[in-house]
């Protein structure tokens, strides 16, 4: 599956903004996805995972309360809506899938998926 990350631009703190990330090929359905983010000098950090079906998510504490993770399997896409940016959550978003045979929850660890979409760049001011 190919992954195309789309929505990242630079909003004020406080402010709003709404990731996509469209899959093409085939089996969307079968695949946890994710969000990581990576900021300039730091690591890689899970941000929310969904499960294949919709029904479980995971949240990084620091984006708990203020993003959403969701999805709509018929259009192969996933979204992240972030509310209440702070300038902290500036960094590059990706979305990545992970291939899983059975309804289990997203895993947060980054070796765990498959497939990286190329990123979108997200800055928040002050």
């Amino acid at each position: 599956v190919q992954l195309q990350a789309s929505g990242g631009g630079l909003v004020q703190a406080g402010g709003s903004l709404r990731l996509s990330c469209t899959a093409s090929g085939r089996f969307f359905s079968r695949y946890n996805m994710a969000w990581f983010r990576q900021a300039p000098g730091a690591e890689r950090e899970f941000v929310a995972g969904i499960s294949r079906s919709g029904g479980t998510t995971l949240y990084a504490d620091p984006v708990k309360g203020r993003f959403t993770i969701s999805r709509d399997n018929d259009k192969k896409t996933a979204y992240l809506q972030m509310n209440s940016l702070k300038p902290e959550d500036t960094a590059v978003y990706y979305c990545a899938a992970d291939w899983v045979i059975s309804s289990v929850a997203p895993d947060s660890r980054s070796p765990q998926y498959d497939y990286w979409g190329q990123g979108t760049q997200v800055t928040v001011s002050s």
